[in-house]
Order: C-alpha cells, then sequence, then structure tokens
C-alpha cells in the first residue's frame, strides 16, 4: 500500500458512476498510470444497483434534506445533495408473501434504457466491452386509459408501426389514417422536404403542432406523446420529433419487436462495472470505500489525502458533482417489488421478436406532470422468479408520492387478469433526484487539471449527450496531441476469443 503514493499518477478518478466507469475504459489501453477510487463501499455512485440491505442503508444516508455539510436543512450551509428525502418500507408480512433474502435483489438507481441507436453501445461495441454485458429487450409501450370500463381494459399498447396501427382496435379507422401519416412524417422528419412543415416552429408544444399540422385529437396525442418519455408534459416540437424519430427508427435494429435494450443485473451499474474491470485489467488501481482530499494542489501537482492514511499525488483529477442545483428539476421515484410477475405486459406480440424483460407504461394526467412505470421481469436478474420491478418515476411535488402509489395500485390492477388475486408491493423505495450543473466543471493551473462530471441525466432513456463530457476528460488525460480516432477503438486482446471472459 505504501507504494502507491511513491510515484505521481497520471490521474486519479474519483468515483464509479457511468461517466467516470467509461472514462477508464477508454483509458484501459493507454498505458497511464490510473488509481480509481470511490468513498462508497459499492460501485456505481449515482447509478448503482443495491440489495435490499444496501438500499436500506443508502435510504438512510440520505433520508430527509440530505444536506451535504451533513447538518439539518435549517442549519445547513444551504448546498443539497443529489438524491434526498428516501426511505424503505417492508411488508408486515414480507416473508411470508415470498420476499427473498437481501441479495436476490438489485435495484437500480439508473433503470434508464438504452435505445438500439445510442452511441454508447456503438463504444460499447468498439472498445469490445460489449461481450460482457448481457442486453435484454425492452418490448411494449403502454398508455393507462382511466376512462376504459374495467381495470383489465385500461393498458392500451402503443401502435408504433405500420402493423400495429391498422391492427390495433383501441384507434377508429379514421384515425389510423392520421396517425399513418404523422408516422410516416417523423421517419423522415430531419429532411429537407419534411422540415418545410415544422421549421419556425421548433419552441412550439408537440401538442399544439399534433393539433395543427396533423389534426391529431387528444386521444392520439396521448399515444404520440407517451413515446417521447418526457416528464414534464411540455415537449417542444424540436425535441419531441427527435425523440419519436429515435424510438421509431430503433425499432427492429437489432432484431424484430423492440426499440430499445437494458443491461441485466441492474441497467447502467452492470455497465460502469465492466468498464471498471476493463480498467483493472488494463493495470488500473482500485480501491472502494475511499474518501480522497485534496490537502495540497501546489506547483504542478495535486496532492490527495486519502481515508486509509496514505497520501497520492497526480496532475489530473477527475471526480463528480455531488451538489444539486438550486432550483433544479427534480424527480421522485418509487421502486417497487411486487409479488408477481406480471406476465401480461411481457408478452411476444411480434414473431420471432425476443420475450421482452422490460416494459413501460404511461399515465397521462392532464395537467399534472406524467407518471412513467418501467417494469422490469425477474429475467433482468432484479428480482427472483414470480416477482416484477417496478420503477415510477415522475416530476417532484408535495403530491408527488400519494400520485405514485396511486399509479402503482392501479398498474397492479390493470396487469392482473381478472381471475386472478391482486399482487402486492413487498418492498419500496422512495426518494427525490435532483440535477448538478449541466456542464463538467474543469479548471486547469499550469499542468494541474482537475475536472468533475455533471450528475447524470433524469431522462427515462439514456441521453447520448452525457458522453461528450466523457471523451472531454479523456482528452485531458490523453493530452491534445492523441488522435481523436483512437478514442474506444480497441482490438481483442491478445490470446481472447469470443466467448472468454476477458474481464475475469
Amino acid at each position: 500500500m505504501e507504494s502507491l503514493g511513491e510515484e505521481p499518477w497520471d490521474v486519479v478518478i474519483c468515483g464509479t458512476g457511468l461517466q467516470q466507469s467509461l472514462l477508464a475504459l477508454a483509458l484501459s489501453r493507454s498505458k497511464k498510470r490510473i488509481l480509481h477510487l470511490d468513498p462508497n463501499d459499492y460501485y456505481g455512485e449515482h447509478d448503482a444497483a443495491f440489495s435490499l440491505q444496501e438500499a436500506d442503508s443508502w435510504a438512510a444516508t440520505y433520508a430527509g434534506s440530505s444536506a451535504l455539510d451533513g447538518s439539518s436543512e435549517e442549519g445547513s450551509s444551504g448546498k443539497q445533495a443529489i438524491f434526498k428525502n428516501a426511505t424503505t418500507w417492508k411488508h408486515p408480512e414480507a416473508a411470508d408473501r415470498g420476499l427473498s433474502f437481501p441479495r436476490a435483489y438489485s435495484l437500480a438507481l439508473a433503470p434508464q434504457i438504452i435505445h438500439t441507436r445510442s452511441k454508447l453501445l456503438d463504444q460499447l461495441v468498439s472498445s469490445r466491452a460489449y461481450k460482457q454485458v448481457d442486453f435484454l429487450a425492452v418490448g411494449s409501450f403502454f398508455v393507462y386509459d382511466t376512462e376504459a370500463g374495467d381495470a383489465s381494459s385500461k393498458l392500451t399498447r402503443i401502435p408504433s408501426s405500420r402493423e400495429d396501427v391498422f391492427s390495433t382496435q383501441a384507434i377508429p379507422t379514421r384515425s389510423k389514417r392520421s396517425l399513418m401519416k404523422f408516422l410516416k412524417f417523423v421517419i423522415d422528419y430531419d429532411s429537407a422536404e419534411q422540415k418545410l412543415v415544422w421549421e419556425g416552429k421548433e419552441q412550439m408544444l408537440l401538442s399544439e403542432f399534433l393539433t395543427s399540422a396533423f389534426k391529431l385529437d387528444e386521444n392520439l396525442q396521448k399515444y404520440i406523446l407517451a413515446l417521447t418519455l418526457t416528464l414534464d408534459g411540455r415537449v417542444t416540437v424540436a425535441d419531441g420529433l427527435a425523440r419519436i424519430n429515435r424510438h421509431l427508427t430503433s425499432t427492429g435494429l437489432f432484431g424484430p419487436g423492440f426499440c430499445a435494450v437494458y443491461p441485466k443485473w441492474g441497467g447502467s451499474s452492470e455497465i460502469a462495472q465492466v468498464a471498471c474491470r476493463a480498467g483493472a485489467v488494463g493495470g488500473g488501481i482500485y480501491m472502494l470505500d475511499t474518501k480522497a482530499d485534496i490537502s495540497s494542489p501546489e506547483g504542478d501537482e495535486i496532492t490527495l489525502s486519502l481515508s486509509n492514511g496514505l497520501s497520492v499525488r497526480t496532475k489530473k483529477l477527475v471526480t463528480s458533482q455531488n451538489e444539486a442545483e438550486p432550483n433544479a428539476q427534480t424527480i421522485t421515484r418509487l421502486v417497487a417489488v411486487a409479488s408477481s410477475p406480471l406476465h401480461p405486459l411481457f408478452e411476444v406480440v411480434v414473431e420471432g421478436a425476443p420475450t421482452p424483460a422490460v416494459a413501460v407504461v404511461a399515465f397521462p394526467s392532464g395537467s399534472d406532470s406524467p407518471i412513467y412505470a418501467l417494469v422490469h421481469s425477474s429475467e433482468t436478474g432484479e428480482c427472483p422468479a414470480g416477482q416484477s420491478v417496478i420503477y415510477l418515476t415522475t416530476l417532484a411535488t408535495p403530491q408527488s408520492i400519494q400520485r405514485l402509489e396511486e399509479a402503482l395500485d392501479a398498474l397492479l390492477a390493470a396487469a392482473t387478469p381478472p381471475e386472478s388475486v391482486k399482487p402486492v408491493c413487498l418492498y419500496k423505495l422512495q426518494y427525490d433526484q435532483s440535477l448538478s450543473s449541466r456542464e463538467p466543471a474543469s479548471t486547469t493551473h499550469g499542468d494541474v487539471t482537475t475536472f468533475a462530471f455533471p450528475s447524470p441525466s433524469l431522462n427515462l432513456a439514456f441521453d447520448d449527450s452525457c458522453l461528450e463530457p466523457v471523451k472531454d476528460a479523456w482528452k485531458v488525460v490523453m493530452g491534445d496531441d492523441t488522435p481523436e480516432d483512437a478514442y474506444m477503438i480497441f482490438e481483442d486482446r491478445e490470446g481472447v476469443g469470443d466467448d472468454d471472459e476477458v474481464y475475469d
């Protein structure tokens, strides 16, 4: 251990969130001396996945206002953590009703789906890391219809292809023609011809555009708006068209019947761990449960005092931002373990498609922000067989927890066949999550550079914009002379075949 402080490190990375871990992957063939620390005793930071015991401990840490200085909200410095108001709940008869041992669960803080056209997947392929990630299909998207007569008919699958539109019984024939006209438009919306339809209207609300340009009524609009996965319900034309185009053009890319994938064993947390293993294979040194404080940023080096008593030196320090911006957008998330596999949500509806492991349910809410539920089957590895994990998200308000609880209850009723007993929730985790500054924080003094990634996006689908700061940090470490075409482009390691566990 003493040898860690003898020679300066080319870079010290603090935190094993997705962005820091992708940086470690990008540097894994660089022959740089890399020390990768995390103050937590688990991988993933803001993107972690927890056993039930770990979730209880994490919730205790982020209960209440979670001031960064550890004091109460009234007496705090005013700096607030990204997470706050975390609580857990366990059914009083949980064991009798099927709750398994704590490590049988892996509850994700970042349950984002990844569209098949995402640049993240391209980078995982070009870096060869994809071989260590088991990707699962995200299947049907549903809308919860409050006006349907009985609970079993309240979930309507969203049609997003020509075949879907003409086979659904939920849309009148005349409306189907209008919907098909819009879908044909949005597939090619960025072409010179189609731009004439929406240029000058980029900041108009998409709902108003759908009414004026395509004569789509509110019933059709709820399907289209649900595909944007926006939480404030006020998506603009420019943003909304891009999101719907991403959904439609991703469908069928990797196979029939799905537009997105989800990493098994905890979503983004699993990618972060795979990336860190690549960093370790490349010679990086990893230390969890190790805090680092800057003790002397003097001269051409930074000296870090580690919580294990060691001091290390580096010219490049990469961290993450853990302070929420004042008045930043905040979501409330409710994670529930249900006592049912909820099979109706995971049916294969396209011939030749894989059985989906994730389903998406949108709850349009009129004047309130919409609610989205990402429902995960046991195939995700996040719960035992016979159960499911439901991630419900909406914008934080004084009523958001009540609204999420009501949506959860409605979903369990709607996804349960009429002759079956309605499932119960065995365990719940709820919390609020905010945003830091959306720009990386970087300072340079001579040869010394510090770089801090922004906190993760709150989007329900992975946001490719978070990849740019990773490349920026890579440039800081590698220097300006390194050719950019070498970024994340690796050959298989010598002697390693397609089926070898290269990072084990």
